[in-house]
């Protein structure tokens, strides 16, 4: 580690809590441990299993091997899907090649895509809230034929989305979004559609409401809010956008302690931290040692809510 200068400004780290994996996460991750353990290296990945790049090399350092698509797979080797969840033809098209497959989709997410083929079952067209391109809202979609679902981004999209039939309609939504914006476009649908059905319980996992409520607490008294995570995550760039929201104007988004421009940063009393629900709490301590190289640390926990969430691994790895 550096020598810190002789003479250093003082610096509070205000740590939100809840903050990084989520049970979600920590299952898919060890699903992929796990059968690397149980069957051997290489086992192959479609797409990166969480959407963080620390956590993708530490896995390929132990014999993961990632592909974007399955025809990418050779025969005979097991393949892990992503947390995210995948459409219906991609189990379907290993098992047609005989590819002992392992699902590690969140049950969380797994969760709306009952919900979706529910929908569709009862004859209800389904609007699903969320973001284009999105792997879980690609996975989400592709539960049911191709039509079943309208996509909606914005409170602008839920103003004009048109379905064939208003009194037979359901929204799903995708599990990372913003709290607060899933809400106005949840009200708007809601007015234009009175008769649209909705989730019994939200789609919006506990883990993204907690991170997005522990960054609304702390962001009021912070100078800046720096959040640990990738920048194709949403769940991550989703806390941004809150703590901006909230009252802290100088948000980012940073991978590793590495990128961080600490020259932005200088004058700042109070930081707060967080980290979305795909960065590994070593990656929080590592920007707080790079901290501590500059600043005179101290630390400040804020911590909303005690998470117990825990998710079995699938059954193939009992054993």
């Amino acid at each position: 580690m550096a020598e810190r200068p002789a003479l250093v400004p003082p610096l509070v780290i205000v740590l939100a809590s809840p903050r990084g994996f989520c049970a979600g996460v920590d299952r898919a991750v060890h699903i992929v441990e796990r059968a690397i353990e149980k069957y051997g290296a290489p086992v192959y990945v479609r797409h990166e299993i969480v959407h963080n790049r620390f956590v993708v090399d530490s896995l390929k350092a132990k014999g993961a091997v990632f592909v974007d698509e399955l025809s990418e797979v050779p025969d005979g080797v097991p393949v892990v899907f992503s947390a995210h969840g995948v459409p219906k033809s991609v189990p379907d098209a290993a098992t047609a090649r005989g590819l002992a497959y392992l699902d590690a989709t969140c049950p969380l997410v797994t969760k709306v895509h009952r919900e979706a083929e529910m929908h569709h079952a009862q004859g209800r067209q389904i609007v699903m809230i969320g973001h284009k391109g999105h792997p879980e809202v690609i996975g989400t979609m592709g539960q049911v034929p191709d039509g079943a679902v309208l996509l909606v981004e914005t409170v602008a999209d839920a103003e004009t989305v048109a379905p064939r039939d208003p009194e037979r309609l359901a929204y799903i939504t995708q599990t990372t979004l913003s709290v607060d914006d899933a809400a106005a476009i949840t009200a708007v649908l809601k007015r234009r559609f009175p008769a649209l059905t909705g989730p019994r319980r939200e789609d919006i996992c506990y883990a993204t409401t907690n991170r997005q409520a522990a960054v609304k607490t702390i962001a009021p008294s912070c100078d800046a809010v720096m959040v640990i995570g990738a920048p194709n995550s949403s769940n991550s760039k989703r806390l941004v956008e809150v703590a901006a929201r909230a009252g802290c104007a100088r948000a980012i988004l940073v991978q590793r302690a590495a990128e961080i421009d600490w020259d932005s940063l200088a004058g700042i009393g109070r930081l707060g931290i967080t980290a979305g629900a795909s960065a590994p709490e070593i990656l929080v301590e590592e920007v707080i040692a790079a901290a501590g190289t500059r600043f005179a640390v101290t630390i400040e926990e804020v911590t909303v809510t005690d998470e117990t969430v825990a998710f079995k691994l699938p059954a193939q790895l009992d054993g």
